[in-house]
């Protein structure tokens, strides 16, 4: 699945949170927009049931929220960016500046793994984290990642 058709422009933001909390809050009301989530409020409690059994900073600055709900129609992306930092309980210790948040429905298990694997391969590398951060435009951050 190209990355184009899961992560759009208006799914990309500069957090104004501070905390991983806020952070988390503040991507689920961008996912809420999107179509393919249906019931928000599921989706975003999802989030949090699956951050507080394991956090899903995997380290280098990455954090990688994700979860499946029934309500969910289709996949669906959030791109968020923290130039500051946020705390996120990582793997390596070290603080989050990029969160990829998630959405799927809970029967896309073949899919969802690949996609999962596909997006943090695509973001893992060091020069598109930097290129990530240092983009003028959501749309320059979708085309690094399309790439």
């Amino acid at each position: 699945m190209k990355i184009s058709k899961l992560l759009a422009p208006d799914r990309i933001v500069d957090l104004a949170a501070t905390d991983k909390s806020g952070a988390l809050a503040e991507l689920c009301a961008v996912l809420a927009k999107s179509k393919n989530v249906a019931d928000a409020g599921a989706f975003q409690k999802a989030i949090l049931d699956r951050e507080a059994i394991l956090s899903t900073g995997i380290g280098l600055g990455l954090a990688v929220p994700h979860a499946k709900v029934s309500s969910v129609r289709d996949f669906a992306v959030a791109l968020g960016r923290s130039k500051a930092g946020i705390e996120w309980d990582s793997l390596d210790g070290r603080p989050v500046t990029i969160v990829v948040m998630i959405a799927a429905n809970d029967r896309q298990t073949t899919e969802y793994t690949k996609v999962l694997a596909s997006l943090v391969g695509k973001v893992k590398p060091d020069d598109v984290r930097l290129r990530i951060l240092a983009a003028k435009t959501p749309q320059e951050i979708v085309s690094i990642l399309a790439d």
